[in-house]
């Protein structure tokens, strides 16, 4: 799988796992905060962007724990902390299941160990928008589950650009089926009380897409977890409101 490095070289690693888009890009606005400390991992999942491909019907959340340890192998990296969004934090949630001893510390972002009902519903719609009326459609719908009102008026230049990037590079309709069919198959909650690893769980009140009970849910079960809330940005608070989240981000990943 094709990754890169940046940051300091030689300090310790944060992997960068992104939602259901699958683009590190995703992450743009953590970057330059964590390249400051850290070596930063990067790379889009397989299926998406740099690592396209036709993805199998079996395709599962454990694969991408599986990717994510053979990015590390190709790395020669032996642990790493994960930032994980939504089906990344479900990612790291998995490699903490799987690969326990490549994991330090996990960041889990608007996540859960198993989806809500109102998860499922919203899911539901976007495939139906995917179906009815395709891709363009379905990409032009994206920013609805992921961003907040005000946001989407006040940047309505930058996401009619990130809209037409989004068709342009969309990672097909099989793809996007098989990621989301992973991430509703699964079901983390028998496992939470093992998972050692320190757990930042974090999420915003106003997501639309993943009520932040389900945050508060995990950070419950996860035995070494706080929780954090951003009052506002929604789904995709970490772009919308990006300062104190990173001030929290940075505070718990350097207290490893």
């Amino acid at each position: 799988m094709a990754y890169e490095i940046t940051g300091r070289p030689g300090a310790e690693a944060v992997v960068l796992s992104a939602g259901l888009g699958g683009l590190a890009s995703f992450w743009a606005p953590q970057r330059a905060a964590l390249e400051e400390h850290f070596q930063v991992v990067a790379f889009d999942q397989r299926g998406t962007g740099r690592n396209a491909g036709p993805l199998p019907d079996a395709y599962a959340i454990a694969d991408m724990a599986d990717d994510v340890a053979r990015v590390l192998d190709a790395a020669g990296i032996a642990r790493a902390h994960v930032l994980g969004h939504a089906l990344g934090g479900l990612v790291g949630l998995e490699l903490a299941r799987r690969h326990p001893a490549r994991l330090g510390r996990l960041v889990a972002v608007n996540a859960w160990a198993k989806a809500e009902p109102h998860t499922e519903r919203c899911f539901d719609i976007r495939l139906g928008i995917l179906e009815a009326q395709g891709p363009a459609a379905y990409v032009a719908a994206q920013p609805l589950f992921l961003h907040t009102a005000p946001y989407m008026a006040d940047h309505a230049d930058k996401l009619d650009a990130e809209i037409a990037r989004g068709v342009a590079g969309f990672q097909g309709e099989h793809n996007l089926r098989r990621r989301i069919a992973a991430l509703r198959a699964f079901d983390a909650r028998a496992d939470l009380p093992g998972i050692a690893a320190p757990t930042l769980v974090a999420a915003s009140r106003d997501d639309l897409l993943v009520p932040w009970t389900a945050s508060r849910r995990l950070a419950e079960a996860l035995p070494d977890a706080r929780l954090w809330l951003a009052e506002h940005g929604g789904h995709a608070f970490t772009v919308e409101q990006p300062e104190p989240f990173n001030r929290v981000l940075l505070d718990f990943l350097l207290a490893g």
